[in-house]
């Protein structure tokens, strides 16, 4: 594991070597989850492509402050006006945010020719990337990623619940016995192998509390749901989209409705794949299958 300092923030990340492939693959995680998710399929991938994953601020080895004493200017170290710094200090946990400090991240790595990886909200992150560094950005993968439709009723239980979520999760939870075997079935079709559970265990607890908070409501407010469609229909690089046959959380038709929006949808979905026996982890789940559909696209 290495580090590297955005905006004073200390952010944990690990690099392959380069290879032969122009395009360096970069892994975005999603909420309450860590870039060690990707693992299998960086294992998988590594040998075509130089891969990054790296932890999002407040999660996993990332922390979720600035360290005072080595604090710069936003305005010096990005290039960001004085809007996006104030917009940024205002809602510092939205996916344009997270996707502003990937900027910096793949500037100071000096990586210009990349293809974004994202999962879940790790997408929804990649999305703004792609906007925000269209000449950096070559392409983006979503898995088991999607949305744009605002249902407030469903939206405001969402909130509520993950609210209460996070609430319920002392640090001795970890301990307890057999509680892995709880993550190893939550979210997926078939129950992961236990050191994922663990690790999800682990993820879970350790998460910076303003982090989690502050990513789940700036994520899913209603301006925010609505601006996704806009935003991909914009977007000028190839985009695709992974989704899980069952996906509770994300269920395929919600990911189909956002992918419609890029112009490469047309009239048959050829922008989405999806995958039969798979959850919401797809990474995880079925990561040669990921894999495979990952080097169709791309090489």
């Amino acid at each position: 594991m290495a580090t590297i300092d955005i905006l004073g923030v200390p952010h944990a990340y690990d690099l392959t070597q380069s290879t032969s492939h122009s395009h360096t693959l970069v892994f975005i995680h999603g909420w309450l989850n860590s870039r060690g998710y990707w693992q299998p399929l960086i294992s998988n991938l590594c040998g075509d492509f130089q891969c990054l994953s790296y932890d999002l601020r407040g999660f996993g080895d990332s922390q979720a402050k600035p360290n005072t004493g080595n604090l710069r200017s936003p305005t010096q170290e990005t290039g960001l006006d004085m809007g996006q710094v104030a917009t940024r200090i205002n809602s510092a946990y939205a996916p344009a945010n997270y996707a502003q400090d990937l900027g910096i991240l793949l500037s100071q790595l000096q990586l210009d020719n990349v293809w974004l990886i994202g999962h879940s909200l790790g997408g929804t992150i990649a999305l703004w990337a792609a906007a925000q560094m269209p000449e950096r950005i070559k392409g983006v993968i979503c898995i088991n990623s999607g949305g744009g439709i605002y249902l407030r009723e469903a939206f405001e239980q969402f909130r509520s619940a993950g609210q209460r979520f996070l609430q319920v999760r002392p640090k001795w939870l970890s301990q307890l016995p057999l509680i892995d075997i709880l993550f190893s079935r939550a979210s997926v079709a078939r129950p992961l192998e236990r050191q994922w559970a663990r690790q999800r265990v682990i993820d879970f607890v350790v998460a910076d509390p303003e982090a989690a908070l502050g990513s789940l409501m700036d994520s899913t407010t209603e301006e925010e749901i609505n601006r996704l469609p806009q935003l991909v229909s914009q977007l000028k690089q190839p985009v695709y989209f992974i989704a899980g046959a069952d996906d509770k959380v994300m269920e395929p038709k919600y990911v189909r409705h956002l992918a419609s929006f890029h112009p490469s949808f047309q009239y048959c979905g050829e922008n989405v794949i999806e995958i039969p026996n798979c959850g919401h982890l797809a990474m995880l789940e079925q990561p040669e299958t990921v894999a495979k559909e990952i080097r169709r696209l791309l090489l």
